[in-house]
């Protein structure tokens, strides 16, 4: 596996970091490369964001992480959503004006990253699919604010990875509003996992087992899609 730090052009003088990891024997024709953007609290250099980037890799798929602008200037307060999609339209473009170019193209990311992607996705940009690593389906505590009104205008297909514990995403709720998809859906449920995937200490699995589990969900659903 290869690492690349690429600077990314959003706009005027506004640049923001990705990092590109090339799997060994990548092909541009048949290999596919998944975008994946951070949550509201993380960055590129997050743990979470670090490991599924590399456990992704190694199942033999291209994957890029990159920061929203706030992030990179070392912000706490999320950018505004013209400027997040502009973001991660921005590193698209990059990626497809680049000689790993392909037409097997994924877009997702955790939490708020995710978000953003679907809103892209809405676009009609030219995708394969979309990966939500815990979907933020409405604030916790208030079930009734859906973020999914936009739902039934996406065509792409969609890998939904949820908790049982999420607090961003009651199941029942999640499961009810897939129907407006506009596209295929597969939903994947962590048994105990919370937002970020972690488990009461009752179920005996480690944090390692349950990525792997997902790395492994998320690669065989790429091939497939």
């Amino acid at each position: 596996m290869e690492k690349q730090a690429r600077l990314v052009k959003v706009h005027n003088n506004l640049f923001v970091s990705t990092v590109w990891a090339i799997p060994t024997n990548y092909s541009s024709e048949t290999g596919n490369t998944v975008i994946l953007a951070h949550g509201a609290g993380t960055d590129i250099d997050h743990e979470f964001m670090t490991d599924f980037q590399k456990r992704i890799t190694k199942e033999g798929n291209m994957t890029i992480l990159f920061n929203f602008p706030y992030k990179e200037s070392q912000r706490s307060f999320p950018d505004s959503l013209p400027l997040l999609k502009k973001t991660l339209r921005s590193v698209i473009k990059a990626f497809q004006n680049s000689q790993l170019s392909s037409e097997r193209l994924f877009i997702g990311g955790k939490s708020m990253g995710g978000k953003i992607a679907s809103y892209v996705a809405d676009s009609r940009e030219y995708l394969k699919g979309l990966i939500f690593l815990g979907y933020p389906l409405h604030p916790p505590g208030y079930p009734h604010r859906l973020r999914s009104s936009h739902w039934q205008d996406i065509v792409h297909p969609a890998l939904f990875i949820q908790g049982t514990r999420d607090k961003f995403c009651q199941l029942d709720l999640l499961k009810q509003e897939l129907s407006k998809w506009g596209g295929k859906t597969t939903l994947h449920i962590v048994e105990g996992g919370d937002h970020s995937f972690k488990t009461l200490k009752k179920i005996a699995r480690t944090q390692q087992d349950i990525r792997h589990e997902i790395s492994k969900v998320i690669s065989t659903w790429l091939n497939k899609t």
